[in-house]
Formats: C-alpha cells, sequence, structure tokens
C-alpha cells in the first residue's frame, strides 16, 4: 500500500508505508572455547567479528587464549569487546557454543541441555557415545559441513577445500624436498629437466585450486575421476592439454608409477571404496608421497590412515603418506578468516530472525546443516553407522 505526503516538495513522490512485524533482534550470547585438540588451530571468530558481533548487542564470551594458535591475543579479542574467561565451564554454560573441530566426550560433558553448537562433524570420528551424549542433553547440533547459503550453496566446506587444495601443493613442494628427508626434487619444472608429474583423484573444489597451483609450477597434472562431465567441466577452465581420465585401473596404475605426488580429493563419498590399492601404492616411485583430503569422512586409499598436524606423516610400501584432517589448519588465521567471514553473517540473520528457532525454521540452508535437532538424530549416514534412529528434520519442522 502507498500513501502520499503532503507538501509541496513531496506531493508527488510516493512513500511505502511501514508494516509493523512481530519479530524482534533476539541478542545472543555465543560461547567460544579453546580446542582441547592441540592440533587444531584454527578459531571460528576473528577478533574483527566478535567486534561486529558486540557493536550488534551480541555477548561474545571466549576462553583465555582461544587465538593463539591463529596468531591473535587476548588483547586483541578484548579490545573487540570480547569477555575473557580461565574458567572453561562457564565458557560451555552460553546459549550458542561455536568451536572448528568435532565436540569430543570431555567437551559434550561440559554442556548444557537445549544448547545449541556449531562446529565441524567429521562423521568417522564421532561413536556411539559422543552422539548418545548429544541425544541425552537434547542439543541443536549443526555441521559446518552440510551448511547452505541461498545459492544452494555450501559455503564453509567450499572455502576449507579451497585452502586444502592450495595447501596440499605446498606440502607435496616440502616433502619432496630434502628438508623434510624427500628425494630432493623441486616441485615443478625448469629447462632442461622433466617436470614433476602430479596425480589428483577428484575434480571438486580442492582439485581445482591445487590444478591450478601445481600448473603454475611448471607441473604436469593428471586428474582421475568417474563423472566425463565433471572432467570436460575442468578441461574448459585449463585447456585440452589438462590430462584427465575415468577411473581406468591400468591407466591409473600407468600414471602412478611415474608420478611424484598423489592427491586423494574425491568430495563424494563412495563409502570407502578402495580405488588406490596396496599393490598399485608399491608401484610408485620410493619416497614420493601421497596427501589425502579424504582421510577425515573415509578414504580411497588402501594404505592410507589418520594422522595429525604433530606426527602428519609415515612411510608405507616405500612412500610418504601424508593423511592429515584438518589440512587447513597448517595456514590457521588464512583458515580463521574465511571461517569467520561465512559464520559471522550467519549468526546477524540468526538474530535477526529472532533467535536460533525461527532462524531454523525460515532457513533451509541452516537447517540443512542440523544433524540433532533437540534430542534427535537427523543425520541419515551416522544413524546407519552406527545404528541409531533417525528423524528427516523437514518433517519434525512440520510439528513446530
Amino acid at each position: 500500500m502507498k500513501k502520499y505526503i503532503n507538501t509541496p516538495e513531496l506531493a508527488v513522490l510516493p512513500q511505502a508505508e511501514m508494516i509493523e512485524t512481530n519479530i524482534k533482534k533476539f541478542p545472543l550470547a555465543i560461547g567460544l572455547p579453546k580446542e582441547m585438540d592441540s592440533n587444531e588451530k584454527r578459531v571460528a571468530l576473528t577478533p574483527l567479528a566478535v567486534s561486529y558481533l558486540v557493536s550488534e548487542g551480541h555477548k561474545v564470551i571466549i576462553e583465555k587464549e582461544v587465538g593463539t594458535g591463529a596468531n591473535y591475543s587476548d588483547y586483541e579479542y578484548s579490545e573487540a569487546g570480547a569477555v575473557i574467561l580461565d574458567d572453561k565451564e562457564m565458557v560451555y554454560k552460553n546459549d550458542i557454543i561455536i568451536k572448528v573441530s568435532p565436540f569430543t566426550i570431555e567437551e559434550i560433558n561440559l554442556l548444557k541441555t537445549n544448547q545449541t553448537i556449531l562446529s565441524a562433524l567429521h562423521s568417522v570420528s564421532h561413536t556411539a557415545e559422543t552422539i548418545n551424549a548429544m541425544l541425552d542433553k537434547k542439543l541443536r547440533a549443526i555441521a559446518y559441513e552440510y551448511i547452505k547459503n541461498e545459492h544452494n550453496f555450501y559455503p564453509i566446506m567450499h572455502s576449507m577445500r579451497e585452502i586444502a587444495g592450495c595447501t596440499s601443493i605446498i606440502v607435496a613442494a616440502e616433502y619432496l624436498s630434502r628438508a623434510n628427508n624427500g628425494k630432493g626434487v623441486l616441485l615443478g619444472g625448469i629447462a632442461g629437466i622433466s617436470p614433476s608429474e602430479i596425480v589428483i583423484l577428484g575434480t571438486g573444489t580442492a582439485t581445482e585450486y591445487a590444478t591450478r597451483i601445481a600448473l603454475g609450477m611448471g607441473c604436469n597434472v593428471k586428474i582421475f575421476d568417474a563423472s566425463i562431465y565433471n572432467l570436460s567441466l575442468l578441461q574448459e577452465k585449463f585447456g585440452k592439454n589438462l590430462f584427465t581420465s575415468t577411473l581406468h585401473p591400468k591407466v591409473l596404475l600407468k600414471s602412478l608409477q611415474s608420478a611424484d605426488v598423489l592427491i586423494s580429493a574425491m568430495e563424494n563419498n563412495l563409502q570407502s571404496k578402495v580405488i588406490i590399492t596396496k599393490d598399485m601404492v608399491a608401484s610408485m616411485k620410493k619416497n614420493s608421497i601421497i596427501i589425502d583430503l579424504n582421510i577425515d569422512n573415509g578414504t580411497y586409499i588402501e594404505t592410507s590412515r589418520t594422522t595429525d598436524l604433530s606426527q602428519p606423516t609415515f612411510i608405507s610400501e616405500g612412500v610418504i603418506h601424508y593423511c592429515v584432517p584438518n589440512i587447513p589448519s597448517r595456514v590457521s588465521r588464512t583458515a580463521s578468516i574465511a571461517l569467520s567471514n561465512i559464520l559471522t553473517p550467519m549468526l546477524i540473520n540468526i538474530a535477526n530472525e529472532g533467535g536460533m528457532m525461527n532462524c531454523i525454521k525460515n532457513n533451509a540452508g541452516l537447517r540443512n546443516g542440523i544433524y540433532i535437532f533437540n534430542g534427535i538424530l537427523t543425520n541419515q549416514t551416522i544413524g546407519q553407522k552406527l545404528g541409531i534412529q533417525h528423524k528427516d528434520i523437514e518433517l519434525l519442522m512440520a510439528a513446530f
């Protein structure tokens, strides 16, 4: 409806009539605990993000030294308006708890009932004990991996995969050099010397960013995937000279025999189906390197097993294996900024929608990230893996 203001200057200009709504901004109390996992260096909210949230009327309570791994000091958080506590239990008493790595049983025990928690899920890291402990506390648990935006896009996972893809090439260069007892090969190519060869499994975001850097360094890159369509999309981006192939065992084996680096970056979990067998790994050159970016959600490489940043590698069949699930933590400050840039507007939106429950009802993208809702498991993958009954979140929404 339009109405007109009766003044000489504005008599002909229509003015929008203000419509009163019942939605009022809901002040948030956000707890930001320090990671118990010493190998997790990222932090979910930077001081700049905290400053913005506080300026919007929200309270951010952080644990002392929460940002140390990403080189953020308590002073920076204090100046941003955060409340800093030395008592971990008090931090965990807030309505919304945000961290990076999955919640451990020790951290779950610190939570109170009916809280909202946000973190990475890493489904392989959970057991019946951790999931049942969350169910008993009737939590609303949201996984970074499954949150969508208005464009049906997974912003957090896309950003972390960008970083993982770029970082995988840096890791490959480090471990091929003599600095880490590698065989002393320069990753790339220079005049008169054959370029390094990199084999990549998958065609997703991590592959795209790893390929961009590797080609820029002069490497020969060979990409394997089950989808011809996805392979053709990559060739459109990088040119027809990029080697691509379906997952044909003989072609893959031949490529592995001359490869200096194998990067596993398949984004669609094939329920841990083995693509690279132990014999195929044994056929690779001695002291070549495997970087397994799938290790947190199952692996396609028979010889892979999870490592961490304190001891990131092991040798199997004469090949160096780098199987760190949180590889973006190597560049923790960059990864923290990327994560914070996505979470901050999400939190502001939750407040503007009138609180977490209203936002869950109205925001299908946030709802997609829920794996536990008020003490009910809503993630089918976890339910089937652990034998725990699960329900569809959309059916639950119909009751609210």
